[in-house]
């Protein structure tokens, strides 16, 4: 496929059918510079304009990150590589032109000149309601500002059309952060509410479809499964213009078909590369390969501790040993990962993610099993996500191998992208593969949505272990480094040797870019931010 065809493809990516115009804008989009216009390709896809949907998929935060705004944003400095990532400790405006923080409230005077995208001003009274709902409506949104102690309305002030103030109810540190985060992108209340129901009171079914902000990038077309086309708002003013003018997204899932597109030159841009692309692509003289290691993130075989057999912790042990970690490092993620296993001792800084004690021990693996009571083994299923099938569905095949040699039969069970925050927040699941990632690099932060009793939908073991949750809340709002320190060293022992879960590595965000694009910067919610990005 060439780039022309690119442009004007719908479903052939996705199916291999034949070409279909599906644009109303293609030829605009054709007639568009090269410069003005980025291709990209991933294999996930949003299933949702709205995170506030519920079961909203990771991929929805590329779409709320550059179509609505948010009242701060973070500064940008230059990682370890050389790349651009964000700095949490940098708070700068955004909507917010200043922003007054003070120990218990913080208060925003908002720019007079920003609009939705329909022309409409954004003021106070947006903002509020915006808070106001991602609390209202429940679920994980409610859950997130819980983690950081945004709980009820009546901290949300609407002082007059541009000024909004937040009332802290504790010392919590995430508090100022989460001013900047998707979850609250600002949303057109008079808009929404012209399509809310006694049923749906906050207007989620109209939202999920469609875009209600003010951003960089207004939406032009979404069709589920397939591509996502964004423009840039030329009214935007809490930022630069962005420099690209059109992207067009799309979802192509054959790791073959997105890399050949790449190494032609018919796509500007692979987000979420494989690993073994990304690492045999890295020599490609005319490609930027950029891999980042996700910040506080951990990919792990989780186990659900209310279902027999896991709720007995030497059979999680056991399975803990029983992982082929070299194998799953070398076969499945070609080294793209930073491996968490094979600890030299016991856990002694507050760091995370760090290695685990386990190591590929079937004799200890089986040992342990017979001291549970299944010296025979036991039948179960083990699922992940069909959405990122190339890298993790090799791995799951390598654990239910290993798994065999100590009488464990686990069946694969294969869940469609879109379905599977839904379906492992209904903690129904025996065994997991799953990846979680908190956005900001804070190990109590991370323990408080995987390990804490009040079990969100992250803590997809249902572990509950109150020991736990004393040192997680301990830990989260203690001022005392050496008393973080101590409560977080204790915590992430406990949870090794519990072993609700096994972590197994730390991945790599792998981008892929042709050499004239440049601009990336990667950021807490590990999708791509389009507004920063520039073609030569």
């Amino acid at each position: 496929m060439k780039r022309r065809d690119f442009l004007k493809a719908g479903t052939s990516l996705v199916a291999g059918g034949a070409l279909a115009a599906r644009f109303g804008s293609s030829r605009a989009a054709a007639a568009e510079s090269r410069r003005d216009v980025l291709l990209s390709v991933s294999e996930g896809a949003p299933n949702a304009l709205d995170y506030h949907t519920v079961g909203a998929n990771r991929s929805v935060f590329a779409v709320v990150w550059n179509a609505y705004d948010r009242l701060i944003t973070f500064g940008v400095k230059n990682g370890e590589d050389g790349n651009g990532h964000y700095d949490y400790t940098d708070l700068q405006p955004a909507l917010a032109e200043d922003i007054d923080l003070k120990d218990m409230s913080v208060t925003l005077r908002l720019r007079r000149d920003a609009t939705f995208h329909d022309g409409t001003p954004i003021t106070a009274q947006d903002v509020k309601w915006t808070f106001d709902r991602a609390i209202g409506v429940g679920a994980y949104p409610a859950s997130t500002m819980a983690a950081a102690s945004l709980t009820h309305p009546e901290q949300f002030v609407a002082v007059d059309d541009h000024t909004f103030r937040v009332d802290f109810d504790k010392h919590d540190k995430l508090s100022p952060l989460y001013l900047g985060v998707p979850v609250v992108g600002i949303y057109h209340s008079q808009l929404v509410k012209q399509h809310a129901t006694p049923q749906d009171p906050w207007g989620q079914e109209y939202t999920k479809r469609n875009v209600a902000g003010g951003g960089a990038y207004k939406l032009e077309s979404w069709h589920p499964g397939q591509d996502v086309v964004l423009v840039a708002n030329p009214d935007w003013r809490c930022g630069p213009q962005p420099q690209i003018k059109r992207v067009i997204w799309r979802t192509v899932p054959s790791a073959g078909t997105r890399r050949a597109l790449l190494e032609r030159g018919d796509v500007d841009l692979s987000f979420d590369l494989p690993p073994k692309d990304a690492s045999e692509l890295a020599a490609n003289k005319d490609m930027t390969i950029l891999g980042v290691p996700m910040e506080s993130t951990v990919l792990y075989l989780g186990m659900n501790v209310t279902m027999p057999p896991f709720d007995n912790p030497k059979v999680r042990q056991a399975v803990a040993y029983a992982v082929p970690y070299e194998s799953i490092m070398e076969t499945a993620v070609y080294k793209r990962a930073r491996g968490l296993f094979a600890a030299s001792g016991r856990v002694s800084t507050p760091e995370w993610p760090q290695a685990h004690q386990y190591v590929t021990d079937i004799a200890k693996a089986k040992q342990l099993l017979a001291e549970a009571g299944h010296p025979n083994g036991f039948e179960t299923t083990l699922s992940f996500d069909l959405g990122s099938a190339v890298t993790i569905e090799p791995l799951s095949v390598l654990v239910q191998e290993s798994l065999a040699k100590i009488g464990i039969k686990a069946t694969l069970d294969k869940i469609p992208g879109a379905n599977w925050r839904t379906a492992f927040s209904k903690k129904q699941l025996p065994m997991q593969i799953n990846l979680f990632g908190a956005w900001f690099d804070y190990s109590d932060y991370f323990f408080n949505w995987v390990y804490s009793g009040r079990n969100t939908i992250f803590n997809t073991m249902s572990y509950k272990n109150p020991a736990m949750d004393k040192l997680i809340n301990d830990a989260r709002f203690t001022t005392d480094k050496a008393a973080y320190q101590k409560d977080m060293v204790q915590a992430i022992q406990l949870a090794f040797d519990d072993a609700p879960n096994v972590p197994l590595y730390q991945p790599y965000l792998d981008v892929a870019m042709r050499k004239n694009v440049s601009g990336y910067v990667y950021w807490f919610h590990r999708e791509m931010d389009y507004r920063t990005l520039k073609k030569t």
